[in-house]
């Protein structure tokens, strides 16, 4: 039995160090001024430290959550690093269709411009249940509110990239999306999945969006791609339960990425001058193969056709948005 525990920590131990000289540093020092960029969950974790990244460039920064307190000091400790008091907190609720949509129309109503959108917001394994629109509430925050917010700020995406400079869609993707269901028809049930194969389920929704978007995108001025932070240690960890939580976030604490290392491949899909491809899946700042699955394209065909029916956006509406 001592045998096996060696055994067991020699190879977690590998594996961090395997892992850790991998890691890739974003080394792009292009500016941004002039640009806008908004971060949803900006407020904690990754998105803190993309939003600061962001700030430190000159852009004028957006970021958004649901919760009052946290983006407020969020705010004030963005401008208190970065020296940018050009950065403004939005409530925005991913749990509600509502919100998204009062989000996106106050949104284009004060901003003239959209340079960059990171997809950044989501929840670990909090629960199993539906949300007031009778979605899933982990596929909601995940996925179903950030395409819904990405679709209603389209326009202002388009109108604001170049060829030369395209505006950038950046979705958080995950390693789980591996471990994924293709099972699209049944992807918003409750008490159908456990909850960790739910969240692996929305992570791979992401890349089937980013591939359905690009392709939809075609002959425009914007870029989608999705970015895997890896092993991250943020607090997504801490919400499956006191004891778990804590333990898996001990554990992704020792042994994997900081939220600043986990945050360097969505930062340069962001700001890199070389990002020109779309539909693309990167890590450690390097375009790499998502699952085979995630090529699907009656998988990727039947989750768009099932989003835009669960988010409530009628085909007129979505035609004005895509331009088609």
């Amino acid at each position: 039995m001592l045998y096996i525990i060696i055994l067991i920590i020699v190879a977690l131990i590998a594996f961090s160090v395997y892992h850790k000289v991998n890691i890739t540093v974003c080394s792009s020092n292009r500016r941004l001024e002039g640009k806008t960029a908004l971060v949803t969950g900006g407020t904690s974790g990754l998105g803190l430290v993309i939003a600061k990244d962001f700030a430190k460039r000159g852009a004028k920064v957006i970021v958004a959550c649901p919760f009052e307190e946290e983006g407020t000091n969020a705010r004030k400790e963005i401008i208190e690093e970065s020296g940018n008091e050009n950065v403004i907190f939005k409530h925005l609720d991913l749990s509600s269709l509502t919100s998204v949509r009062e989000f996106a129309m106050e949104f284009k109503k004060t901003e003239n411009r959209l340079d960059i959108l990171v997809n950044n917001a989501g929840v670990g394994i909090p629960g199993d249940f539906l949300t007031k629109d009778g979605l899933n509430f982990i596929m909601q925050v995940n996925y179903y509110g950030h395409f819904l917010l990405t679709l209603l700020l389209l326009p202002l995406l388009k109108k604001t990239g170049t060829k030369s400079d395209p505006a950038r869609i950046v979705n958080m993707s995950s390693l789980a999306h591996r471990y994924a269901s293709s099972d699209v028809d049944n992807y918003n049930r409750v008490g159908y999945w456990c909850t960790l194969r739910t969240y692996s389920n929305s992570k791979l929704c992401l890349v089937f969006f980013s591939k359905e978007l690009t392709r939809r995108l075609s002959g425009t001025n914007v870029v989608v791609n999705c970015s895997d932070p890896g092993y991250a240690a943020t607090r997504i960890y801490k919400r499956a339960s006191e004891f778990l939580g804590f333990l898996a976030f001990t554990l992704v604490l020792i042994f994997a990425n900081t939220a600043f290392q986990g945050a360097q491949t969505a930062i340069y899909l962001g700001v890199d001058e070389s990002v020109k491809r779309s539909g693309e899946y990167y890590k450690n700042c390097k375009k790499i193969a998502p699952a085979s699955k995630a090529s699907n394209v009656t998988s990727i065909k039947k989750l768009w056709e099932q989003s835009t029916k669960l988010v409530k956006l009628s085909d007129e509406e979505l035609r004005e948005l895509l331009q088609i």
